[in-house]
């Protein structure tokens, strides 16, 4: 037994069935025994490994993205930040290499780390040791001032929220208790406002508060002092009409039930890029259009800079990783890439 689920029972036993956003939030984030407070899950030895872990070329291109959004909005004094920054190699490599850029570690000063997990703040600080990296609970956090931010793998961990469509009306799916396990069940009837009456019988939609919440902080941050933001993530450009089931566990590398073990494995959900780009445009931010992952990182220049490494070391470990970052049936396809800048900005690097 988890050591979550006797606490999860007895809150479902007190207050009733919880919503999943709810669920969502206790397994990964309760301060004791959620899933990112309590390990590092990342790589061979974790859960899961994210695309910095496969190769410095991912960083590195992020990192020159970065530098020259910076430059092209005339090398502003201002933040760096990352959002969910896993161990920090993100971070060490984008800041290696943008940092070539004359002036620009001096402009964008100490890195800003939103994170709560201590065990992972632990292996950011041993990776960016020398840079003196800072960090935030929340984006609300960040300090003012033109803000050049990157989030990858971050918004797909954010809680979500489920309805189902049934005898042609929506409910909302909740966690219950049954047996001493954990369920899911069908509660009550649900505000349909932002819910599509024509969609099919049966649909399953899907919709994240928080990511939404976070999208507007950032673009409200954008619209107010400039700067840029990239987004990576697995998600879908808009929410199929009759949705589906996204919400996911990965334990060992592999698909489990989610509501098995909870606080034992990591749960997301797939992101829907077409609400976060309405949030953040709502709040006063310009959203680029859509680019898949591997679209990106080859306009970036990812085939040269895998020829020159390949040059000097393990030429079929960099085409491995180079196939597996922008391959379609890799992460190529699944992975979109989503920039935001303040309204007047100009298009940054890839997006124009």
């Amino acid at each position: 037994m988890s050591a979550l689920l006797p606490i999860l029972l007895r809150r479902i036993e007190q207050s009733g069935p919880m919503p999943l956003s709810e669920y969502m939030a206790l397994c990964l984030g309760h301060p004791e025994h959620g899933y990112y407070t309590s390990r590092d899950p990342l790589g061979a030895a974790g859960d899961f490994t994210t695309a910095p872990e496969i190769s410095q070329m991912f960083g590195e291109l992020l990192g020159l993205w970065l530098a020259q959004a910076w430059m092209d909005q005339g090398a502003p004094r201002g933040v760096y930040a990352e959002l969910g920054p896993g161990r920090g190699t993100l971070s060490a490599d984008a800041l290696r290499a943008a940092s070539r850029v004359p002036g620009l570690a001096e402009a964008l000063g100490r890195p800003q780390l939103v994170d709560i997990s201590p065990v992972l703040r632990a292996r950011q600080a041993e990776a960016l040791a020398g840079r003196d990296p800072e960090w935030r609970d929340r984006v609300e956090d960040l300090p003012d001032g033109p803000l050049f931010l990157l989030a990858n793998e971050f918004f797909d961990a954010l809680p979500i929220r489920q309805y189902q469509k049934r005898g042609g009306r929506w409910r909302e799916r909740v966690v219950t208790a049954k047996d001493g396990k954990l369920a899911l069940a069908l509660g009550p009837l649900a505000k349909a406002d932002d819910l599509p009456a024509h969609a099919p019988e049966g649909a399953l939609r899907e919709h994240s508060p928080a990511c939404e919440a976070v999208a507007a902080q950032i673009g409200a941050r954008l619209a107010a002092h400039g700067g840029a933001a990239l987004i990576v993530d697995y998600g879908y450009p808009a929410q199929p009409l009759s949705g589906g089931d996204t919400f996911q566990a990965m334990r060992g590398h592999a698909y489990t039930d989610p509501y098995e073990a909870p606080g034992e494995a990591d749960l997301t959900a797939h992101v829907d890029f077409a609400a976060i780009a309405k949030a953040a445009e709502a709040a006063g931010a310009k959203a680029w259009p859509l680019m898949t992952q591997g679209a990106l990182l080859e306009t970036l220049g990812i085939t040269a800079r895998a020829q020159a490494l390949a040059a000097r070391g393990d030429a079929e470990a960099v085409a491995a990783a180079h196939r597996r970052l922008c391959h379609p049936e890799e992460m190529g396809t699944l992975f979109k890439a989503l920039a935001l800048t303040g309204p007047d900005a100009p298009p940054p690097p890839g997006f124009g």
